[in-house]
Protein backbone atom coordinates (compact mmCIF):
# COMPACT_ATOMS: atom_id res chain seq x y z
CA UNK A 1 0.00 0.00 0.00
CA UNK A 2 1.39 3.36 -1.06
CA UNK A 3 0.37 6.17 1.26
CA UNK A 4 0.95 9.82 0.43
CA UNK A 5 1.56 11.75 3.65
CA UNK A 6 1.09 15.52 3.96
CA UNK A 7 2.34 17.55 6.94
CA UNK A 8 1.91 21.31 7.46
CA UNK A 9 1.31 21.78 11.18
CA UNK A 10 3.85 24.55 11.74
CA UNK A 11 6.63 25.89 9.52
CA UNK A 12 7.60 22.90 7.39
CA UNK A 13 5.69 21.95 4.23
CA UNK A 14 6.25 18.23 3.79
CA UNK A 15 5.07 15.36 1.62
CA UNK A 16 6.21 11.74 1.46
CA UNK A 17 5.32 8.44 -0.12
CA UNK A 18 5.68 5.42 2.17
CA UNK A 19 5.05 1.80 1.20
CA UNK A 20 3.37 -0.54 3.71
CA UNK A 21 4.21 1.76 6.59
CA UNK A 22 7.89 0.84 6.53
CA UNK A 23 9.61 1.78 3.25
CA UNK A 24 10.14 5.47 2.54
CA UNK A 25 9.94 5.93 -1.20
CA UNK A 26 10.34 9.70 -0.90
CA UNK A 27 10.32 12.42 1.73
CA UNK A 28 10.39 16.10 0.79
CA UNK A 29 10.48 19.01 3.24
CA UNK A 30 10.33 22.70 2.33
CA UNK A 31 11.77 24.66 5.25
CA UNK A 32 10.68 28.16 6.23
CA UNK A 33 13.69 28.94 8.44
CA UNK A 34 14.82 31.84 6.26
CA UNK A 35 11.33 33.36 6.39
CA UNK A 36 11.07 33.32 10.18
CA UNK A 37 14.73 33.72 11.15
CA UNK A 38 14.70 37.50 11.45
CA UNK A 39 11.73 37.33 13.84
CA UNK A 40 13.34 34.76 16.13
CA UNK A 41 10.29 32.50 15.90
CA UNK A 42 7.45 31.35 13.68
CA UNK A 43 5.04 34.06 12.47
CA UNK A 44 1.73 32.21 11.86
CA UNK A 45 0.46 34.35 8.97
CA UNK A 46 3.76 34.11 7.12
CA UNK A 47 3.84 30.37 7.73
CA UNK A 48 0.40 29.94 6.14
CA UNK A 49 1.44 31.94 3.08
CA UNK A 50 4.59 29.88 2.65
CA UNK A 51 2.58 26.65 2.88
CA UNK A 52 0.25 27.89 0.14
CA UNK A 53 3.24 28.61 -2.07
CA UNK A 54 5.00 25.31 -1.41
CA UNK A 55 2.31 22.65 -1.01
CA UNK A 56 1.78 21.74 -4.67
CA UNK A 57 5.49 21.68 -5.67
CA UNK A 58 6.35 19.62 -2.57
CA UNK A 59 3.67 17.00 -3.29
CA UNK A 60 4.70 16.87 -6.96
CA UNK A 61 8.35 16.43 -5.96
CA UNK A 62 7.49 13.64 -3.52
CA UNK A 63 5.65 11.73 -6.25
CA UNK A 64 8.46 12.34 -8.73
CA UNK A 65 11.12 11.03 -6.33
CA UNK A 66 8.97 8.01 -5.49
CA UNK A 67 8.47 7.42 -9.23
CA UNK A 68 4.70 7.25 -8.92
CA UNK A 69 1.80 9.36 -10.09
CA UNK A 70 -0.94 10.62 -7.82
CA UNK A 71 -3.26 8.07 -9.45
CA UNK A 72 -0.93 5.25 -8.31
CA UNK A 73 -1.07 6.32 -4.67
CA UNK A 74 -3.45 4.09 -2.69
CA UNK A 75 -4.42 6.50 0.08
CA UNK A 76 -3.71 9.92 1.55
CA UNK A 77 -2.81 10.69 5.17
CA UNK A 78 -2.80 14.28 6.36
CA UNK A 79 -2.02 15.99 9.67
CA UNK A 80 -5.22 17.29 11.27
CA UNK A 81 -3.66 18.74 14.45
CA UNK A 82 -2.36 19.97 16.76
CA UNK A 83 -0.60 22.98 15.30
CA UNK A 84 -1.09 26.44 13.83
CA UNK A 85 -4.62 26.45 12.48
CA UNK A 86 -3.80 28.38 9.31
CA UNK A 87 -0.86 26.12 8.51
CA UNK A 88 -2.84 22.97 9.22
CA UNK A 89 -5.67 24.05 6.93
CA UNK A 90 -3.38 24.40 3.92
CA UNK A 91 -2.22 20.78 4.04
CA UNK A 92 -5.58 19.44 5.16
CA UNK A 93 -7.62 21.14 2.44
CA UNK A 94 -5.09 20.15 -0.20
CA UNK A 95 -5.15 16.52 0.96
CA UNK A 96 -8.95 16.46 1.03
CA UNK A 97 -9.09 17.90 -2.49
CA UNK A 98 -6.69 15.23 -3.76
CA UNK A 99 -8.62 12.42 -2.08
CA UNK A 100 -11.92 13.66 -3.47
CA UNK A 101 -10.68 14.26 -7.01
CA UNK A 102 -8.76 10.96 -7.18
CA UNK A 103 -11.37 8.94 -5.27
CA UNK A 104 -8.74 7.78 -2.76
CA UNK A 105 -9.21 6.90 0.92
CA UNK A 106 -8.33 9.72 3.30
CA UNK A 107 -7.24 9.52 6.93
CA UNK A 108 -6.39 12.22 9.45
CA UNK A 109 -3.35 11.81 11.70
CA UNK A 110 -2.48 13.43 15.01
CA UNK A 111 0.90 15.14 14.65
CA UNK A 112 2.08 13.68 17.98
CA UNK A 113 1.10 10.20 16.84
CA UNK A 114 3.23 10.81 13.77
CA UNK A 115 6.27 11.53 15.94
CA UNK A 116 5.71 8.26 17.82
CA UNK A 117 5.50 6.32 14.56
CA UNK A 118 8.72 7.98 13.39
CA UNK A 119 10.55 5.80 15.91
CA UNK A 120 8.85 2.62 14.70
CA UNK A 121 9.47 3.59 11.07
CA UNK A 122 13.18 4.26 11.69
CA UNK A 123 13.54 0.94 13.49
CA UNK A 124 11.96 -0.96 10.58
CA UNK A 125 14.22 0.84 8.10
CA UNK A 126 17.33 -0.03 10.12
CA UNK A 127 16.35 -3.67 10.55
CA UNK A 128 15.50 -4.05 6.85
CA UNK A 129 18.95 -2.64 6.04
CA UNK A 130 20.56 -5.36 8.16
CA UNK A 131 21.72 -3.06 10.93
CA UNK A 132 22.38 -4.68 14.29
CA UNK A 133 19.60 -2.98 16.23
CA UNK A 134 17.05 -4.36 18.64
CA UNK A 135 13.41 -4.43 17.65
CA UNK A 136 11.39 -1.52 18.98
CA UNK A 137 8.65 -3.31 20.89
CA UNK A 138 5.52 -2.09 22.59
CA UNK A 139 4.43 -1.23 25.20
CA UNK A 140 6.73 1.77 25.49
CA UNK A 141 6.95 5.17 27.11
CA UNK A 142 7.47 7.90 24.52
CA UNK A 143 8.86 11.39 25.03
CA UNK A 144 7.70 13.71 22.25
CA UNK A 145 9.81 16.85 22.58
CA UNK A 146 9.91 19.71 20.11
CA UNK A 147 9.32 23.42 19.72
CA UNK A 148 5.59 23.03 20.21
CA UNK A 149 5.26 19.90 22.31
CA UNK A 150 6.78 18.25 25.35
CA UNK A 151 4.71 15.24 26.41
CA UNK A 152 5.07 11.74 27.77
CA UNK A 153 2.87 8.92 26.47
CA UNK A 154 2.29 5.29 27.28
CA UNK A 155 1.95 3.50 23.95
CA UNK A 156 0.65 -0.02 23.41
CA UNK A 157 -1.13 -2.14 20.84
CA UNK A 158 -4.85 -2.62 21.33
CA UNK A 159 -6.14 -6.18 21.81
CA UNK A 160 -2.89 -7.64 20.50
CA UNK A 161 -3.45 -6.08 17.07
CA UNK A 162 -0.36 -4.78 15.27
CA UNK A 163 -2.49 -2.16 13.49
CA UNK A 164 -4.37 -0.61 16.41
CA UNK A 165 -2.50 1.60 18.84
CA UNK A 166 -3.58 3.04 22.17
CA UNK A 167 -2.08 6.16 23.73
CA UNK A 168 -2.29 7.52 27.27
CA UNK A 169 -0.73 10.81 28.27
CA UNK A 170 1.47 10.48 31.34
CA UNK A 171 2.77 14.04 31.49
CA UNK A 172 2.96 17.29 29.56
CA UNK A 173 4.49 20.73 29.76
CA UNK A 174 2.45 23.24 31.72
CA UNK A 175 3.95 26.21 29.91
CA UNK A 176 6.77 26.39 27.35
CA UNK A 177 7.75 23.34 25.37
CA UNK A 178 11.46 22.49 25.62
CA UNK A 179 12.20 23.57 22.05
CA UNK A 180 10.27 26.79 22.59
CA UNK A 181 12.43 27.54 25.64
CA UNK A 182 15.58 26.96 23.57
CA UNK A 183 14.31 29.37 20.91
CA UNK A 184 13.40 32.08 23.44
CA UNK A 185 16.79 31.90 25.20
CA UNK A 186 18.57 32.03 21.84
CA UNK A 187 16.48 35.07 20.86
CA UNK A 188 17.27 36.78 24.18
CA UNK A 189 21.00 36.28 23.60
CA UNK A 190 20.89 37.03 19.83
CA UNK A 191 22.22 33.60 18.92
CA UNK A 192 19.96 32.95 15.93
CA UNK A 193 16.97 30.81 14.96
CA UNK A 194 16.14 27.98 15.40
CA UNK A 195 17.71 28.20 18.85
CA UNK A 196 18.02 24.51 19.73
CA UNK A 197 20.70 23.55 17.18
CA UNK A 198 22.71 26.73 17.85
CA UNK A 199 22.68 26.24 21.62
CA UNK A 200 23.55 22.57 21.21
CA UNK A 201 26.62 23.37 19.11
CA UNK A 202 27.85 26.30 21.20
CA UNK A 203 27.33 24.44 24.48
CA UNK A 204 30.10 22.00 23.58
CA UNK A 205 32.56 24.81 24.32
CA UNK A 206 31.03 25.70 27.69
CA UNK A 207 30.94 24.52 31.29
CA UNK A 208 27.50 22.99 31.87
CA UNK A 209 27.93 23.26 35.65
CA UNK A 210 28.90 26.95 35.70
CA UNK A 211 25.36 27.98 36.63
CA UNK A 212 23.25 25.89 38.99
CA UNK A 213 19.62 26.24 37.91
CA UNK A 214 18.49 23.74 40.52
CA UNK A 215 15.89 21.03 40.10
CA UNK A 216 12.43 21.72 38.71
CA UNK A 217 9.82 20.59 41.23
CA UNK A 218 6.26 19.97 40.09
CA UNK A 219 3.18 20.01 42.27
CA UNK A 220 0.50 17.51 41.37
CA UNK A 221 1.70 15.26 38.58
CA UNK A 222 5.47 14.71 38.99
CA UNK A 223 5.72 13.67 35.33
CA UNK A 224 4.67 17.11 34.07
CA UNK A 225 7.26 19.56 32.74
CA UNK A 226 7.81 23.29 33.13
CA UNK A 227 10.52 25.26 31.32
CA UNK A 228 9.24 28.83 31.65
CA UNK A 229 11.05 29.25 34.96
CA UNK A 230 14.38 28.22 33.46
CA UNK A 231 13.91 30.68 30.63
CA UNK A 232 13.09 33.43 33.13
CA UNK A 233 16.13 32.54 35.25
CA UNK A 234 18.33 33.09 32.18
CA UNK A 235 16.62 36.44 31.58
CA UNK A 236 17.33 37.60 35.13
CA UNK A 237 21.00 36.61 34.80
CA UNK A 238 21.30 38.66 31.62
CA UNK A 239 19.14 41.72 32.27
CA UNK A 240 21.11 44.80 33.28
CA UNK A 241 24.50 43.05 33.03
CA UNK A 242 27.44 42.97 30.67
CA UNK A 243 25.80 39.94 29.03
CA UNK A 244 22.89 42.13 27.91
CA UNK A 245 25.24 44.66 26.30
CA UNK A 246 27.12 41.81 24.64
CA UNK A 247 23.84 40.40 23.28
CA UNK A 248 22.93 43.77 21.73
CA UNK A 249 26.34 44.01 20.08
CA UNK A 250 25.90 40.47 18.78
CA UNK A 251 22.44 41.32 17.47
CA UNK A 252 23.85 44.31 15.57
CA UNK A 253 26.68 42.16 14.17
CA UNK A 254 24.27 39.46 13.02
CA UNK A 255 22.42 42.01 10.89
CA UNK A 256 25.61 42.47 8.86
CA UNK A 257 26.27 38.78 8.13
CA UNK A 258 24.31 36.09 6.33
CA UNK A 259 23.94 32.93 8.44
CA UNK A 260 27.27 32.99 10.31
CA UNK A 261 29.09 29.77 11.11
CA UNK A 262 29.24 28.41 14.65
CA UNK A 263 32.91 29.39 14.82
CA UNK A 264 32.05 32.96 13.81
CA UNK A 265 29.23 33.09 16.35
CA UNK A 266 31.47 31.65 19.06
CA UNK A 267 33.97 34.41 18.35
CA UNK A 268 31.27 36.94 19.24
CA UNK A 269 30.30 35.21 22.50
CA UNK A 270 32.07 35.59 25.82
CA UNK A 271 32.91 32.46 27.77
CA UNK A 272 30.35 33.56 30.35
CA UNK A 273 27.60 33.52 27.72
CA UNK A 274 28.64 30.09 26.47
CA UNK A 275 28.77 28.74 30.02
CA UNK A 276 25.29 30.15 30.66
CA UNK A 277 23.68 28.44 27.68
CA UNK A 278 25.59 25.20 28.37
CA UNK A 279 24.18 25.22 31.91
CA UNK A 280 20.70 26.02 30.61
CA UNK A 281 20.84 23.13 28.12
CA UNK A 282 22.10 20.82 30.86
CA UNK A 283 19.15 21.73 33.08
CA UNK A 284 16.59 21.16 30.30
CA UNK A 285 18.10 17.84 29.24
CA UNK A 286 18.46 16.60 32.81
CA UNK A 287 14.77 17.29 33.46
CA UNK A 288 13.67 15.57 30.24
CA UNK A 289 15.74 12.47 30.96
CA UNK A 290 14.83 12.15 34.65
CA UNK A 291 11.08 12.47 34.12
CA UNK A 292 11.10 10.09 31.16
CA UNK A 293 13.00 7.44 33.11
CA UNK A 294 10.64 7.93 36.05
CA UNK A 295 7.66 7.47 33.72
CA UNK A 296 9.13 4.26 32.31
CA UNK A 297 9.73 2.91 35.81
CA UNK A 298 6.21 3.83 36.88
CA UNK A 299 4.70 2.21 33.77
CA UNK A 300 6.91 -0.88 34.23
CA UNK A 301 8.12 -0.96 30.64
CA UNK A 302 11.64 -1.57 29.37
CA UNK A 303 11.33 0.41 26.13
CA UNK A 304 11.59 4.19 25.67
CA UNK A 305 11.00 6.16 22.47
CA UNK A 306 12.28 9.73 22.08
CA UNK A 307 11.08 11.78 19.11
CA UNK A 308 10.47 15.35 17.94
CA UNK A 309 12.87 18.06 16.85
CA UNK A 310 14.67 18.28 20.21
CA UNK A 311 15.45 14.56 19.88
CA UNK A 312 18.26 15.73 17.57
CA UNK A 313 20.00 17.32 20.55
CA UNK A 314 23.37 15.64 21.04
CA UNK A 315 23.42 16.03 24.82
CA UNK A 316 19.93 14.52 25.13
CA UNK A 317 21.03 11.45 23.18
CA UNK A 318 24.22 11.19 25.23
CA UNK A 319 22.43 11.46 28.58
CA UNK A 320 19.87 8.82 27.66
CA UNK A 321 22.70 6.49 26.65
CA UNK A 322 24.50 7.14 29.94
CA UNK A 323 21.49 6.93 32.25
CA UNK A 324 19.27 4.38 30.54
CA UNK A 325 19.10 2.15 33.67
CA UNK A 326 18.63 -0.97 31.56
CA UNK A 327 15.92 0.52 29.34
CA UNK A 328 16.20 0.20 25.58
CA UNK A 329 16.03 3.75 24.20
CA UNK A 330 15.13 4.36 20.56
CA UNK A 331 15.56 7.60 18.61
CA UNK A 332 14.64 8.32 14.98
CA UNK A 333 17.26 9.73 12.64
CA UNK A 334 17.39 13.55 12.56
CA UNK A 335 15.43 13.57 9.29
CA UNK A 336 12.57 11.68 10.93
CA UNK A 337 12.84 13.53 14.25
CA UNK A 338 11.95 16.95 12.90
CA UNK A 339 8.59 17.57 11.23
CA UNK A 340 8.20 15.39 8.16
CA UNK A 341 5.46 13.66 6.21
CA UNK A 342 6.95 10.15 6.20
CA UNK A 343 5.91 9.73 9.84
CA UNK A 344 2.39 10.92 8.95
CA UNK A 345 2.16 8.42 6.09
CA UNK A 346 3.45 5.61 8.34
CA UNK A 347 0.93 6.39 11.09
CA UNK A 348 -1.81 6.74 8.48
CA UNK A 349 -1.02 3.32 7.04
CA UNK A 350 -1.91 1.61 10.32
CA UNK A 351 -5.08 3.64 10.64
CA UNK A 352 -6.09 2.52 7.17
CA UNK A 353 -5.32 -1.11 8.06
CA UNK A 354 -7.56 -0.73 11.09
CA UNK A 355 -10.38 0.38 8.83
CA UNK A 356 -10.32 4.09 9.69
CA UNK A 357 -11.45 6.56 7.05
CA UNK A 358 -12.07 10.30 7.13
CA UNK A 359 -14.85 12.02 5.26
CA UNK A 360 -15.04 15.39 3.60
CA UNK A 361 -15.94 16.89 6.98
CA UNK A 362 -12.41 16.28 8.30
CA UNK A 363 -11.18 19.53 9.83
CA UNK A 364 -8.10 20.99 11.49
CA UNK A 365 -7.62 21.32 15.26
CA UNK A 366 -5.17 23.76 16.83
CA UNK A 367 -5.44 21.75 20.05
CA UNK A 368 -5.75 18.02 19.50
CA UNK A 369 -4.98 15.77 22.51
CA UNK A 370 -3.61 12.30 21.88
CA UNK A 371 -5.15 9.80 24.28
CA UNK A 372 -6.55 10.46 27.72
CA UNK A 373 -4.44 12.06 30.46
CA UNK A 374 -4.34 9.36 33.11
CA UNK A 375 -3.42 11.87 35.83
CA UNK A 376 -6.57 13.96 35.35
Amino acid sequence: MLVLGIESSCDETAAAVVADGERVRSSVVASQILTHEKYGGVVPELASREHLRAIEPVVDDACRQAEVTLHQVDAIAVTEGPGLIGSLLVGLVYGKALALSLNKPLVGVNHLEGHIHAVLLENKIDRAAGKSVAEARLPAVTLVVSGGHTSLFYVTCRDGSSARFDYAQLGRTRDDAAGEAFDKVAKLLALGYPGGPVIDKLSRFGDSHAVDFGHIKMRGNPLDFSFSGLKTAVLYRVRGTELAREAEERRAWRRTVDRPSIDDLRGHCSQETINLIASFQHAVVQDLVERTLAAAEEARVDTIFVSGGVACNSLLRQRFAEASRGFQVFFPSPALSTDNAAMIAAAGYYKLLAGERAGISLTAHASFPLGANIHE
